[in-house]
């Protein structure tokens, strides 16, 4: 068998720990289509309830905020109460604001709906990654990580194609309430088939074994007393990971929120006709996603270590995203999909192996709190660049400041990430 394969196929002692991932991704490919709705639907709620793109701006912001107060304190939630109930509160919350977007009839209103919306998605990620710090060792995760996080592409590709179909058939609001009611058969699965693996009839002990073969490497104290945020944020590995998450998060917020905007503006693509660029850029995205965890992944089973492993990968990432500076400029709009597909590849490469760092670094009781502390700061960043992008959209009328930013974004954050964090060594608590 080739490295290549052995990398990705399940290895030989069960596969149970894969059925738990591709729940993850699919809850996160239905996190990202309940996202992505407004920015397919953007100029049909621009002329209906006339907001100005200070307005849309504003109801980013606070979705982003929203999402900046949940991710804190789902991260404590889910280390307290654990994966299984607090993803499918998280997911619960989410769901009824989405279907809530359909009941709307003002500004404010919208607002609100996607305030509630920023609240419950925050819960997915810090559910996600300590279900993945649960059921793999350490040199499956970057690529459990790559899988799910293929979802957050998922959402971009379904959306163009739903979206766009039921609301010229039945009106925006039949999208929201139609997709939100649809998902939540997610739910039943999730808490029909999800437990810890120790607990789950379906994992065989040898399965257990490789999945707990790593365990050595965790520190010997009790795991069932979550650690403090205050403690946590006195740690240059938390504040390594929350800062690249700052820098890089709303890069993502970017292409998800103003990228049909862009093709709109710019190459004069509309409601019937987004879905195949759009599916060509997040299906690249997805790409990226696999092979960025897979990258990382394969070096650590070549006998490299965490730091060289996942520094390398990010660092390749960080240098395929800067031809993202020049897409203003290109007038071929395949070409400028190549490129923007490129970037979001490389991004989601990028993520696959900084969200795997909170299970590198930190015990497992720590994880989620880690995770929710790095995804508090990325909304924080998202916000400043959602209004950034709003005000100079309103002057300018032009994504070049904007792209120049996204393009630089990710060679700042390793070089930060780096200096805080020279070698990446477990810590014990």
């Amino acid at each position: 068998m080739s490295k290549f394969a052995a990398v990705f196929l399940p290895h030989p002692v069960g596969w149970y720990r894969w059925a738990i991932c591709m729940l993850l991704f699919l809850a996160i490919g239905i996190n990202y289509i309940d996202r992505q709705m407004i920015g397919i639907l953007k100029p049909t709620l621009q002329n209906e309830l006339k907001w100005t793109e200070v307005d849309y701006a504003a109801i980013i912001f606070w979705f982003q905020c929203f999402y900046a107060i949940g991710f804190l304190l789902f991260g404590r939630i889910i280390d307290r109460i654990g994966v299984r109930i607090g993803y499918a509160l998280a997911f619960v919350i989410w769901t009824a604001a989405s279907i809530g977007h359909g009941l709307i009839h003002t500004v404010f209103q919208f607002g609100v709906a996607r305030s509630v919306l920023g609240f419950g998605e925050s819960g997915a990620f810090p559910a996600s990654l300590k279900a993945v710090s649960e059921w793999f060792p350490q040199r499956e995760r970057a690529l459990a990580v790559g899988i799910f996080n293929a979802g957050t592409a998922l959402g971009p590709i379904v959306t163009p194609l739903l979206v766009p179909a039921i609301t010229l058939a039945y009106g925006w609001r039949a999208a929201f309430i139609s997709i939100g009611a649809v998902t939540c058969i997610w739910l039943i699965a999730w808490l029909g088939l999800y437990r810890q693996p120790r607990d789950h009839p379906k994992v065989s002990t040898a399965e257990l074994a490789y999945i707990e073969s790593d365990r050595d490497n965790a520190e010997p104290e009790s795991t069932d007393q979550p650690v403090t945020v205050s403690r946590l944020l006195r740690l240059r590995q938390t504040w390594a990971y929350a800062l690249a998450k700052f820098m890089t998060d709303p890069i993502w917020w970017l292409y998800l929120f103003w990228l049909p905007d862009f093709l709109h503006k710019r190459h004069g693509l509309d409601l019937k006709s987004f879905g195949p660029p759009l599916i060509a850029i997040y299906l690249l995205a997805d790409l990226g996603s696999v092979l960025g965890g897979w990258a990382s992944s394969s070096q650590l089973k070549a006998g490299r270590s965490p730091n060289r492993a996942r520094k390398s990968t990010m660092a390749v990432c960080a240098l395929l995203v800067t031809p993202i500076v020049t897409v203003q400029f290109i007038d071929n709009l395949w070409l400028a999909v190549g490129v923007i597909g490129l970037a979001a590849a490389a991004h989601q490469a990028w993520s696959a192996n900084l969200l795997t760092l909170p299970s590198d670094l930190f015990p497992k009781r720590a994880v989620a709190s880690v995770i929710g502390v790095g995804g508090t700061i990325g909304a924080v960043g998202g916000m400043l660049m959602s209004t950034f992008n709003g005000y100079i959209l309103e002057l300018f009328g032009s994504y070049q400041l904007i792209f120049i930013v996204a393009g630089s974004a990710y060679l700042l954050a390793i070089t930060v990430l780096h200096l805080l964090v020279p070698r990446l060594e477990r810590i014990h608590l």
